[in-house]
């Protein structure tokens, strides 16, 4: 699952630390994925919600793994709070809170095969990213609701692997201007910055040099913005960012549309056209990526993410305490 290190203008923890935050992430999601895995596979009644007293409904009888792990880290140092500064309150309060992603197993029903397990603790670890990329200790950006249902947003973090670093339409700040990029991906050797085109299934995009591209679907024509503008843009602006913290690595521009064609017999040389016919080959492409995180994959995220328009406020929590 890929990591959403920027969402919009919205607050990131990725920000504070980039080295830290993607091992802690791909960390979390192994702990628990084997524990699940285990549990399902050995019929382990422990993680499992009994309804009705139903022998092959899943039932809860004691606390989840990071329940217990938090639990132990809790018990360790409860000896030690007394001395405990104000600063290291806060940073045992953010420990416990990075330990917070438990699977909860009263959300859905008894998964019948793995596979559907993987779904529905994909989903669940889905809401746990939308609340790293809102919010840090002290904090937070309200999420828009859609994006919770927000299915471009899940394929590219549910369908893609962990080491991938998205920057999920970013707005950055430069020159006191805010600039609205196309979604970046950030892979351990290379950069996509991909615009999507999405549709009715089928419909053919007509692309050409000039400002609009023309939409069809049957007997129906509708001009658009051309996608070649705003993926310009965004290869340009990260090209620089790059250049100034003398950061190479290869920039790729893509338009893609999963389900449907480009018709674009005049697309630039460096412009890579993902439609219907080539889609599978790319995907498969991009999920085969095994290389693991890398120094220079890292610089070039925190380069970039210094770059980032953020809008939030102090948690209300930490407001209290200071008057």
């Amino acid at each position: 699952m890929a990591q959403l290190i920027k969402l919009q203008d919205y607050v990131s923890r990725y920000e504070q630390n980039i080295v830290l935050y993607p091992s802690r992430f791909a960390r979390l999601k192994k702990q628990q994925w084997i524990g699940l895995k285990k549990a399902f596979e050995t019929k382990d009644r422990s993680l499992f919600y009994m309804e009705n007293e139903r022998e092959e409904d899943w039932m809860i009888e004691r606390p989840s793994f990071l329940e217990r792990v938090k639990k132990t880290i809790l018990n360790r140092n409860k000896m030690e709070e007394a001395e405990l500064t104000n600063e290291k309150e806060r940073e045992e309060k953010e420990e416990v809170e990075e330990l917070n992603f438990d699977y909860d197993a009263k959300k859905y029903s008894h998964p019948k095969t793995l596979d559907e397990l993987k779904q529905q603790f994909l989903n669940q670890l889905f809401e746990f990213q939308l609340k790293w990329a809102s919010s840090t200790l002290t904090e937070i950006s309200k999420v828009t609701k859609t994006l919770y249902y927000d299915d471009l947003l899940k394929y590219y973090l549910q369908r893609f692997p962990d080491t991938f670093l998205v920057l999920y339409q970013p707005l950055f700040q430069l020159k006191n201007a805010p600039v609205e990029l196309d979604t970046i991906i950030i892979t351990p050797t290379d950069i996509w910055c991909i615009h999507v085109l999405e549709a009715e299934n089928s419909a053919v995009f007509v692309g050409s040099n000039e400002k609009f591209w023309v939409k069809k679907k049957r007997d129906k024509e509708k001009k658009i913005l051309s996608p070649v503008i705003s993926i310009n843009r965004t290869e340009t602006i990260v090209k620089s960012i790059l250049d100034k913290y003398d950061i190479t690595l290869p920039v790729h521009k893509v338009i893609l549309t999963r389900n449907g064609y480009v018709d674009f017999p005049s697309a630039p040389y460096d412009l890579k056209i993902v439609e219907k016919r080539n889609y599978e080959e790319w995907f498969h492409k991009m999920r085969s990526h095994h290389s693991p995180i890398k120094a220079i994959q890292l610089k070039a995220a925190e380069s970039l993410l210094h770059y980032g328009l953020t809008n939030s406020k102090r948690r209300y929590e930490w407001d209290t305490e200071e008057t």
